[in-house]
């Protein structure tokens, strides 16, 4: 059965009305995220921007009154579009979340600048299937020796319930992303355009099946944004937002994996993990960068697995934004491990009276294997079971 199946998302075009106010805001030209979330600060309310004029938007810190005259003529005239973009995003199969809407990744949501729509093709499932997500990264132009890693790494992780989060770019970025797949395993495409193109155009077909699979594919840019490189560094903020942790599988010095690892490392307080490479390569040189700067070394898929256990744990109990958001503050203590627990995990954890696999455990349940995997994650990340080779064992 198809991690996908009997999952219903979002009908096409929807849109919350809290979500079609913020909406309008990002269709006006020179309003980013930063911006936006400026103002609604200094005005109080989305509503008051949306009314304001351009002398009470001047008073707005950092927007002259040159820039505050521009937002002004071309906001009024921006909610007059909301309803052609969203006919658009229907087009496209898509729907859109507003930050502070239900299901928006509480995640990426804790980010600077986090962005203020998400346009989605497929669905995003952050209770379930994808509640757990690291991000692979790399550079385009990678050896074969990249490639093959990215895919033996995303299809490991993505079997162990991780969702692989990637920018759907040609070389590791893709390599990752059919890794998943091939597992069955789940994944998220961060697109540098809108969600109408597909870049790189022969990935169309691979962004398709990643949303057949169960997975999704999102941009916070407007439908028709065309390709454009200058819109690629903020989309890598987006990569490393959406994910507990980031993994470098090979990068040169000028690759844009290396932007994805500074956020994950300077701005999002979030785990940098590198596998090493050879040191004659000027494909692998920025990953070497990397660790000799502090970044996780890993070797093999399970190294990824136990550095993002904590932060698994802190982000199920509630804990992971504290630990991320004041790095001088110790983070609250994680609480211990729960008690036995109830529902599909209780179910679960009672089949396990003798060391099963995953197969074993999915025959028995007559469960789902995409959902059994994310579910096994969250007993490992208790403290309930653990992993012995391809088998899972009760710790108590």
């Amino acid at each position: 059965m198809s991690s996908a199946e009997g999952t219903t998302g979002p009908a096409p075009g929807a849109c919350s009305e809290r979500g079609r106010s913020i909406l309008a805001l990002t269709l006006v030209p020179g309003l980013g995220p930063v911006r936006i979330a400026n103002l609604i600060e200094s005005l109080g309310s989305i509503d008051a921007v949306l009314g304001a004029t351009a002398s009470r938007i001047g008073q707005v810190p950092g927007i002259g009154s040159k820039t505050a005259s521009s937002i002004a003529t071309h906001l009024h005239k921006s909610i007059d579009k909301v309803d052609e973009e969203l006919e658009r995003i229907a087009d496209q199969a898509a729907h859109v979340l507003a930050i502070g809407d239900p299901g928006y990744p509480p995640l990426l949501a804790s980010i600077p600048g986090a962005p203020p729509i998400l346009t989605i093709r497929g669905h995003l499932d952050i209770e379930k299937t994808h509640k757990y997500p690291c991000a692979i990264v790399g550079s385009r132009d990678c050896s074969i020796y990249g490639v093959e890693q990215a895919g033996i790494f995303a299809s490991a992780m993505g079997s162990a319930g991780v969702c692989i989060v990637s920018g759907g770019a040609r070389g590791i970025d893709t390599a990752a992303h059919r890794g998943a797949l091939n597992a069955n395993g789940q994944s998220i495409v961060v697109l540098g355009c809108g969600i109408a193109h597909a870049y790189p155009p022969e990935n169309a077909t691979l962004f398709d099946e990643v949303v057949e699979g169960g997975g999704a594919v999102v941009s916070e840019l407007p439908i028709q944004t065309k390709p454009d490189a200058k819109n690629f560094p903020a989309r890598n903020r987006i990569i490393s937002g959406l994910s507990l942790g980031v993994l470098v599988i090979e990068a040169g010095r000028k690759s844009g994996a290396l932007i994805t690892a500074r956020h994950a490392n300077e701005d999002h307080g979030r785990e940098v993990m590198a596998l090493p490479g050879r040191v004659d390569s000027p494909s692998s040189a920025g990953s070497l960068d990397l660790l000799r700067d502090g970044a996780h070394l890993v070797v093999e898929p399970a190294d990824v697995l136990n550095i993002l256990r904590q932060d698994a744990r802190h982000f199920f109990f509630g804990t992971h934004e504290a630990k991320t958001k004041d790095p001088v503050r110790s983070p609250r203590p994680i609480p211990e491990p729960l008690p036995e627990p109830e529902g599909v995990l209780g179910e679960i954890y009672r089949v396990m009276t003798e060391p099963m696999s995953a197969d074993a455990l999915s025959e028995s349940l007559d469960m789902d294997p995409g959902s059994l995997r994310s579910q096994l994650t969250m007993l490992e990340i208790q403290g309930l079971i653990r992993r012995e080779g391809s088998l899972f064992v009760r710790v108590r």
